[in-house]
């Protein structure tokens, strides 16, 4: 047994009864179902929209959540939960002394308790975000793969680090999250990377939001967790259902059961007793089995056929304990939606709510009392000082909260490559890394680097030939071994950096997500740069805001971009991704021209992801640029077009400029006609046209924006400011264009969509001419392209020299 394998993990087991647990579980369902119907019936509705909430959906995971949190989990373990059962891992938090009545009884209103489970919005213990259904799911399997990084990688306890012991990373899905593509795409990627320590645990209740699942679809998705190198346990049948096989005809009931079309079971379930015996009267001729039927009432009958494994405490908690090691485990536990409720089989159920009247028989069978909706205890006869002492036992919530921290990493000054005549953005970047990679400073040591299959076409190979390709066990590279030349010399063993992936950018996103939240979820801070082509971030788009959602930190190194890639044609060609960047919450976007730019902004980028936010409840203020005050991922929008390098020093005020988003390029005289603003590798085309418009416009300024993304939220948060009372706010923006006439024209260029820079008009009055690329690209040169496409000089010059259109009186005469 290796080292790695050594690590292999036990399920820990509660002290609690099992009366205790199905107490629990009891309080547990009629919590989550209060929290719903509060927000919908007793809550003031200002606008009359539906509240909504999905009581079926979290009555079918009670049994397993009440088995998992107060049993199974220990603190090292984390958890996706299911969306749709946000309110059932909200009364759990609120019984274990996580959450407050007060987030309760504002479930889905302003500061409540988040419709879905939420790291960054809820306060309490949420391990991962969901949500985007599947995304969540396939998070956990990222998250144990580079928890099996850190583990490998032992850099010492210094400065205060601390570790977790592994754990497992549970998903809990509904079934209908099985319909997800990048689920599929995580198997396959977790097949690769000898994926452990991760349970999926499906809630099957054969319902989605619009149909019944197909009954045959159980079949096909054993085989493809069996071949992907899963174990895999049905949890079908209660104890109920499991004691028929000792009685008389049992065994032909049950044979009818496995036989039982999804469709007729959830209708008999809604239906109730009499339609249960009459259909298995007409379908079973065994007269045992008939005679079995009959000794039994409806209460009984209904019982014993809806006793699925999923909801039965002993079966569910047995099937947990039983499995040992590290072998990824799908759990498929037939459930109910709706379990124990009215709503209880409807293919309706989805969204239903109970009506006043179901939930007032609803308290009344718990033995709760008016008063008493919210009390921890009500109908359990137990007194809240017995349950709290109860509850002290409960292992998951030995340590109180669970997310950790880490210390930052110094970053210091990053090494410049040499620059001269002509390089691209893209090449800068892999000289950057490359000269990193050369020590073994910390930074070197903590930085991590995953891509999607195109390590070598952005730039990372001098990177991983220096520092390696992860895996959890040494890989011969058999060109190496044969002598046999190649420039990609990767090494692979435990003490790789590189985390290599297959072509789906799903999953790249989601490792960065899991990569860039170690610090919080596992205790040591990763600094993780991963890299892909820039059109196909669209492709991920899901994922990318999933990632940014939870406040995963990471640098978004994103080339070649842009028409700029000009023989490739339109399906490679980005157009949008600008306005993305701009878009995108939680990162900062940055598209630099020139290798010293880059190389101030990746320095700064270093250190901003490694911000530590304020506490979740500080994190609302409408006036303050949270993300400049808490920090955040980045995204880098490269170029392989070589430009013609500026030889300059990097002073503070141009460094303090690129990181602001812009700087002058040439300043603009006092009250100049004419700026032409421009982002990444049209900057030669920029200067070219400014250069032969000097003699019409000497006063003519060239802007170089660096970042419209932190320009414009700069100059949102001056506004907002201003509207607060502060006169004196003035954001950088405000500043640069300050110089030019009341009556000058900006004309904006940029390889992408125009409307990127096209708002700099609008923070002085001046007149705009945007240019960029609205279509779909050709195949061609740069020239060609930039000609068809007008981000050429020639068009610049025609924009700039361009009448001006006429005033809004003219129209209104």
């Amino acid at each position: 047994m290796t080292g790695m394998q050594a690590l292999a993990t036990t399920t820990g087991q509660s002290s609690l009864s099992l009366d205790v647990l199905r107490d629990l579980e009891r309080k547990v369902l009629w919590l989550s179902t209060q929290i719903i119907h509060h927000a919908n019936h007793d809550r003031e509705n200002i606008d009359g929209l539906k509240v909504g909430g999905h009581q079926a959906s979290s009555a079918s995971l009670v049994t397993i959540m009440t088995a998992l949190y107060f049993a199974i989990l220990r603190p090292e373990d984390r958890i996706a939960v299911k969306p749709h059962a946000s309110p059932v891992f909200h009364a759990i938090q609120y019984l274990l002394g996580n959450q407050s009545l007060e987030k309760l009884q504002a479930f889905r209103a302003l500061g409540g308790a988040q419709s879905y489970p939420s790291r960054t919005k809820d306060s309490d213990d949420v391990d991962f975000s969901t949500g985007s259904v599947g995304l969540g799911v396939a998070m956990t399997s990222f998250a144990s793969l580079v928890q099996d990084y850190i583990h490998a990688h032992d850099w010492g306890r210094t400065g205060g680090e601390t570790a977790w012991p592994v754990g497992r990373m549970i998903a809990l899905a509904g079934d209908a999250e099985m319909d997800e593509g990048n689920i599929y795409e995580a198997l396959v990627e977790g097949w690769k990377h000898g994926l452990r320590n991760t349970w999926w645990i499906i809630d099957y209740n054969r319902q989605s939001l619009d149909a019944v699942i197909p009954s045959p679809l159980t079949n096909k998705l054993i085989s493809i967790f069996e071949n992907m190198g899963w174990r895999v346990v049905t949890v079908k049948y209660g104890k109920k259902l499991q004691a028929l096989r000792q009685r008389p005809g049992g065994e032909a009931i049950l044979n009818w059961f496995d036989d039982c079309d999804n469709d007729l079971f959830s209708a008999l379930t809604f239906q109730g007793g009499d339609a249960w015996r009459k259909q298995l009267l007409a379908d079973l001729t065994n007269q045992a089995s008939r005679d079995l039927i009959q000794t039994m009432d409806d209460a009984e009958l209904v019982a014993t056929m809806t006793d699925l494994g999923g909801h039965c405490l002993e079966t569910v908690l047995q099937a947990f304990q039983d499995v040992q090691g590290d072998q990824p485990v799908c759990f498929i536990c037939y459930t109910i939606k709706g379990r124990d409720l009215p709503l209880a089989g409807h293919k309706d159920n989805h969204s239903g709510l109970m009506t006043p009247d179901q939930m007032q028989a609803f308290k009344t069978a718990n033995h709760i009392v008016e008063g008493d909706e919210w009390s921890k205890t009500a109908g359990l006869n137990r007194s809240p000082a017995e349950l709290d002492r109860l509850l002290q036992n409960v292992p998951f919530n030995a340590r109180g909260r669970r997310q950790l921290q880490a210390p930052a990493i110094e970053v210091g000054s990053l090494p410049i490559p040499t620059i001269r005549g002509e390089m691209s953005t893209q090449q800068g970047f892999g000289q950057v890394l490359a000269e990193i990679a050369r020590g073994d400073s910390q930074l070197a040591q903590r930085i991590v680097t995953t891509s999607p299959d195109v390590t070598v076409s952005t730039n990372l190979g001098p990177w991983v030939n220096r520092r390696g390709v992860f895996a959890l066990e040494p890989e011969e590279d058999v060109f190496q071994s044969r002598k046999l030349m190649s420039g990609q010399r990767w090494s692979k063993g435990p003490a790789g950096q590189h985390l290599e992936l297959g072509i789906a950018e799903n999953n790249l996103f989601l490792m960065l997500a899991a990569l860039g939240l170690s610090h919080e979820i596992f205790g040591r801070r990763l600094l993780p740069i991963g890299t892909l082509y820039d059109p196909f971030i669209a492709r991920g788009l899901d994922a990318l805001n999933y990632a940014c959602y939870q406040d995963a930190r990471f640098i978004l190194v994103a080339t070649p971009s842009g028409i700029t890639l000009a023989p490739e044609g339109g399906a490679h060609q980005s157009v949008a991704t600008p306005l993305v960047g701009m878009a995108q919450d939680g990162i900062a976007a940055f598209e630099p021209s020139f290798v010293d730019e880059l190389v101030a902004i990746l320095e700064w980028a270093l250190a901003y992801i490694q911000r530590r936010p304020k506490a979740k409840d500080d994190r609302s203020a409408g006036d303050t640029w949270l993300h400049e005050r808490d920090g955040g991922s980045v995204y880098l929008r490269l170029s392989t077009r070589s430009i013609e390098q500026i030889i300059r020093p990097m002073t503070p005020e141009l460094r303090a400029g690129i990181i602001a988003g812009g700087y002058w390029l040439r300043p603009p005289m006092e009250g100049a006609d004419l700026a032409i603003a421009y982002s990444g590798a049209v900057a030669p085309e920029a200067a070219t046209a400014l250069g032969e418009l000097l003699h019409r416009f000497p006063g003519a300024g060239l802007l170089a924006v660096t970042s419209a993304d932190r320009l414009n939220a700069g100059w949102k948060v001056a506004q907002t400011a201003r509207q607060h009372g502060d006169e004196t706010a003035l954001s950088a923006v405000e500043q640069l264009l300050m110089p030019l006439a009341t009556q000058a024209r900006i004309v904006t260029v940029l390889d992408g969509h125009p409307t990127t820079l096209s708002w700099l008009g609008a923070v002085h009055g001046h007149s705009v001419q945007a240019l960029g690329v609205e279509h779909f690209g050709q195949t061609g040169t740069i020239s060609d392209l930039y000609a068809r496409y007008r981000i050429d000089a020639r068009a610049i010059i025609e924009a700039a020299t361009a009448p001006r259109g006429p005033k809004i009186s003219a129209y209104r005469r």
